[in-house]
């Protein structure tokens, strides 16, 4: 295997510590490229770099089955490789009822024992897409194996699932995993354009066919030949058009507008909805004839707060999309505890924006509670789940904090850069004391201590007591930015030193402070 012409990406698990300069030397001539880790929990934003783990167990065999469970990845599996102390036959042995691929001695280095390790490497880890998409929950898995079966048939997909769940991405799966994955994937939302747009849209017209006509045009359907049409909330669909989409599905053609030929179109419907069609149709709001057509397989998307393994993975692939490229970010334990607890009404487009937020309030790359501002807290709802979550592990088990390379989304083959830069710590502690957005309160900033801001008569910041309670999403960022220039000005010797710190100019800093003032958030450190 040393003699092969690349590396080979491997995640070098070892909990009994760092690895000395020898054994990294005899893992370099194995020919890996290894990281080296001491628990799974630093994995979970590696993944899809990585080719092979290795995986050393001392006592008992729990790691490795967190371990297993991670090489399960959507679209392909690792191979993975137990490491067990020479004496310990028992552990080997479950090891391999567990499913590992190879058992090895901890003493044993020899290229004899690591060769077949490449070997399943090659036949193991071969992606069968190169889309980055987030499946780790049981459930999502479940529903990803069964979406893979589905694609490689013609019938027609039903998408049913919250607003927000994801179910473009699972038609995007559908697509790319089907025998037209070479063919356009064409999209519309025919809940967000008005009725006569929605069937120019879809069909097309021909030139002259009204005013402004002055070329033909091809609808979604022309366009997605031997590929995939995606109709999401197909349910707010007029009835008119309904009729000519059930036309379109029986016949394979379809008539632009102003036209009288007839052409035939080759692509497959994935449908989508957030509403019940049963009940729709109903109260003749969906034609039966219709539903019958586009379900012919039925796929559910659960809401976020019933997958709750997808939470963190899909928060670092976030990271990766709109971070600071190149640069890695942490999410401490308080953070991940507050993520999972959330109940999530807006699902995976709701993680997205608070994830976002974060990143707009974090100066160091360090995401804490204090980071983390969900729509309950700004609209002073209760930010708690109504039933407690199942109790499932959903950080890998681990105490150490998640990171996220922040260099946009990887695909599955692992191809891109390499991600095994460590995180940087935070430039400095954040402030304890200040504001902080309790849920429940209207977004009213109180003290850390929880005393109310009208009656405390110290802290970092106190708020006039008859300054008005504001409510928003707009006051919690002031105050979060606020504890940020506070950080800069208490860690400089100077005002422009605290506003090359925060990357702004001297003049901005001192109209941002002004600001602060007029609203009541009157600090020591600003008045100097």
């Amino acid at each position: 295997m040393s003699a092969s012409t690349s590396p080979i990406r491997v995640a070098w698990i070892d909990p009994t510590g760092p690895a000395d300069a020898a054994e990294q030397a005899r893992v370099v001539g194995l020919g890996f490229d290894a990281r080296h880790l001491l628990d799974p929990s630093q994995l979970i934003t590696s993944l899809v770099h990585v080719q092979v783990l290795v995986v050393r167990v001392e006592h008992n065999v729990e790691m490795l089955q967190e371990c297993l469970t991670l090489a399960q990845m959507p679209g392909r599996r690792l191979p993975v490789v137990c490491r067990v102390p020479p004496h310990r036959v028992d552990l080997a042995a479950q090891a391999t009822r567990l499913g590992a691929d190879h058992v090895l001695s901890t003493q044993d280095w020899s290229a004899e024992a690591w060769e077949p390790v490449g070997a399943s490497q090659k036949t193991l880890a071969a992606p069968v897409r190169p889309r980055s998409v987030v499946f780790v929950d049981p459930a999502s898995q479940q529903l990803l194996a069964l979406a893979q079966k589905v694609a490689q048939t013609e019938v027609s997909a039903l998408l049913v699932g919250p607003t927000g769940a994801g179910k473009e991405v699972l038609a995007r799966v559908l697509h790319e995993a089907s025998p037209r994955t070479g063919g356009p994937f064409v999209s519309l939302n025919c809940g967000a354009l008005p009725e006569q747009l929605i069937e120019d849209m879809l069909f097309g017209h021909e030139k002259g066919a009204f005013s402004g006509a002055i070329r033909d045009h091809q609808g979604v359907f022309e366009q997605a030949q031997g590929g995939t049409v995606f109709l999401d909330e197909i349910g707010e669909m007029p009835l008119h058009l309904q009729t000519r989409l059930l036309r379109v599905l029986q016949e394979r053609c379809i008539t632009r507008l102003g036209g009288s030929r007839s052409i035939t179109v080759d692509v497959r419907i994935v449908a989508a909805t957030n509403k019940d069609l049963k009940q729709a149709m109903l109260q003749r709001e969906f034609r039966e004839d219709l539903y019958f057509r586009i379900s012919t397989f039925t796929l559910r998307v659960l809401p976020l707060a019933q997958r709750p393994m997808d939470i963190l993975p899909l928060a670092a692939h976030v990271l990766q999309q709109h971070g600071a490229p190149g640069l890695p970010y942490r999410i401490t334990d308080e953070a991940r505890r507050r993520l999972l607890a959330y109940h999530w009404p807006g699902n995976v487009r709701e993680l997205g924006n608070v994830i976002q937020r974060a990143l707009v309030l974090c100066p160091d790359r360090t995401l804490t509670e204090d980071h983390l501002l969900f729509d309950d807290d700004v609209f002073g709802q209760d930010a708690t789940p109504s039933a407690p979550m199942p109790p499932r592990s959903a950080d890998g088990g681990g105490g150490a904090p998640m990171t996220a390379q922040a260099q946009g989304p990887a695909p599955l083959d692992g191809a891109g850069a390499n991600p095994w830069a460590e995180p940087l710590s935070p430039r400095s502690p954040m402030p304890t004391e200040g504001f902080v957005v309790e849920p429940g309160r209207n977004a009213m900033p109180s003290l850390a201590d929880g005393t109310p801001p009208a009656a405390s008569a110290g802290g970092t910041a106190v708020l006039g007591a008859d300054q008005p309670a504001a409510a928003g999403l707009q006051w919690a960022v002031r105050h979060s930015e606020l504890r940020v220039i506070l950080d800069a000005i208490r860690n400089t010797s100077s005002r422009e030193a605290a506003a090359r710190m925060l990357g702004i100019s001297p003049r901005t800093l001192r109209y941002k402070l002004a600001q602060m003032r007029d609203l009541g958030m009157m600090t020591a450190e600003a008045a100097n």
